[in-house]
């Protein structure tokens, strides 16, 4: 005598319903969103991750939905475009927050203080990784690299940069978020929330008043390098040893000069003679 496999508590399990479409109006909005943003590229499949941007400021996330919304107007099966929707990590395939912060934990940052700063804030908000605050504000994940190491340790808040973050200030960033207080980044546009951020990043204009001329270009410490290309010198800098009660640095520095991680004192040969400056030879050379 056989047993069944319900019997034998094993699930065959049943095939997923087909994803629910959206209501009319919707969609007759996103189509014409959708080919306008068609109409960008010579290829219409090259037109698929600005179309992810758009259904995610719709929802907030990539639902099942969007994705066949995406399928149809780019006559793609939906595993084409669901291969797409979960390589990058841009893309939410869950419901998230209004602000998506993220605390760089790799190498530099981490090293600056990436590391104790998101342990502090998943304590602060009680939340894990990739979760989302219970008032749905705050969505915390931890994210590999800004492109900001010259201000490490970064946090970012619906891809805007908060540089040189401690702890401290980090938990009151997303304390601020949370109470709608006025949030300042330090370059960038003015934030604002998830889906406005993803309907921008689909390639439509920001509309506020002032945001575009607000964003503002890099900031003083990654431009270092292209002053010194084009010949420009910095203020001459004065290192002192440690411990001889000297200041480290005496030039003068602008106060609205936003100095980068890269600015701390270094151990040079003037400050710790043990370690002289200077390429070392190889074996043999």
């Amino acid at each position: 005598m056989t047993t069944s496999s319900s019997e034998q508590g094993v699930s065959l399990g049943m095939p997923q319903l087909p994803a629910p479409a959206y209501p009319d109006d919707v969609r007759a909005r996103l189509e014409a969103d959708g080919r306008e943003i068609i109409a960008r590229y010579p290829d219409s499949r090259s037109a698929l991750l600005p179309l992810l941007h758009l259904v995610q400021a719709e929802e907030g996330h990539v639902t099942r939905t969007g994705q066949q919304f995406c399928a149809d107007l780019l006559e793609l099966t939906t595993a084409e475009v669901a291969a797409v929707a979960t390589f990058y990590t841009m893309y939410r395939r869950r419901p998230s927050g209004d602000y998506q912060v993220g605390v760089c934990t790799n190498t530099l940052c981490a090293v600056m203080g990436g590391d104790a700063i998101f342990e502090s804030l998943q304590e602060h908000l009680g939340v894990g990784n990739g979760e989302t605050t219970d008032d749905g504000k705050v969505t915390l994940e931890h994210i590999e690299c800004n492109a900001a190491c010259d201000f490490a340790p970064v946090v970012m808040v619906n891809w805007e940069f908060f540089d040189n973050q401690t702890p401290a200030s980090a938990r009151r960033l997303v304390d601020d978020l949370r109470t709608g207080a006025p949030v300042e980044p330090t370059r960038g546009a003015p934030i604002c929330t998830f889906k406005e951020t993803a309907r921008i990043l689909a390639g439509f204009p920001d509309e506020r008043p002032g945001a575009v001329g607000a964003s503002g270009g890099a900031g003083p410490a990654s431009l270092v390098g292209l002053r010194l290309a084009k010949g420009e010198t910095a203020p001459a800098r004065v290192v002192h040893p440690r411990g001889s009660g000297a200041p480290q640095d005496q030039s003068p520095t602008s106060p609205a000069e936003h100095l980068g991680s890269h600015d701390a004192p270094q151990d040079t040969s003037a400050s710790d003679p043990a370690h002289p400056a200077g390429p070392v030879a190889e074996e043999g050379e």
